[in-house]
């Protein structure tokens, strides 16, 4: 079923690198509160990534170990924005709020989908996530609201973001035939989702969302296309699983 196979690898390479990227976070938080909070939501999404991969194996690719830490980056169909760099902790908390609320939504969707395995691991996985998505809705908030600096950075950081943002939608060869099976509604109905979700929140916090006259998504990922920053993030992941392929842990 390739319709679902390109659904569920764009998923977990999504996971596995901004679980990657979470992680990078630890021992550098600006609070330690903050420093277990990213360490620990890293270890969520690399599981989620996880329960995924086994997915794809029981529907006859590599198993869980090899898809994550034994492909080339070109074969990645993570979207650009979680590749990028951390950059200051603005950066990384706008983005940890664009991503997870479109992640809680996409999980939400597949709660219900037709084909059962990413349905039952969609139902776990959702509960989950509500606690990353009210982490990144706090902190967008009181970082926001902070003072005039914190909010033009927060502001800065979301113009920086959104167009990155953005190419989590883009859309893949087989939409019509996930949602013909009902496997998934497909990545414009989870945008408009997403929208409804993220724009109050913004409001809220006292920021903008781009003039639509500017948005100029980023693709490319879903189809292997990547920026210089997933290679050596690839390779590093990799690095010790290369050393002996076949050990056990």
């Amino acid at each position: 079923m390739e319709s679902a196979k390109e659904l569920f690898f764009k998923m977990a390479d999504d996971l596995l690198i901004f679980g990657h990227r979470n992680s990078e976070w630890t021992g550098l938080g600006p609070i330690l509160e903050e420093d277990i909070a990213f360490s620990s939501m890293a270890q969520d999404k690399i599981g989620h990534a996880q329960a995924i991969y086994q997915i794809l194996h029981e529907m006859g690719e590599a198993d869980s170990d090899a898809l994550a830490f034994n492909r080339p980056s070109s074969a990645f169909r993570n979207c650009q924005f979680v590749e990028l760099p951390n950059g200051e902790y603005d950066f990384s908390m706008v983005r940890h709020f664009l991503f997870d609320h479109a992640d809680q939504q996409r999980f939400e969707m597949l709660a219900t989908s037709a084909f059962e395995p990413i349905a039952k691991v969609a139902r776990k996985i959702k509960g989950e996530i509500k606690y990353h998505v009210f982490h990144a809705d706090t902190w967008l908030v009181k970082l926001s609201q902070a003072n005039e600096e914190s909010k033009a950075r927060m502001q800065s950081a979301l113009n920086e973001a959104w167009n990155y943002a953005l190419g989590i939608f883009e859309e893949g060869d087989f939409e019509s035939d996930l949602r013909s099976k009902g496997i998934f509604e497909g990545e414009a109905a989870l945008k408009a989702r997403w929208m409804d979700k993220i724009s109050p929140i913004i409001e809220k916090a006292g920021l903008r969302i781009p003039d639509e006259s500017t948005w100029n998504p980023v693709l490319g990922g879903r189809k292997g296309y990547h920026s210089d920053h997933l290679d050596p993030l690839v390779l590093e992941m990799g690095e010790v699983f290369r050393l002996d392929p076949g050990a056990e842990w």
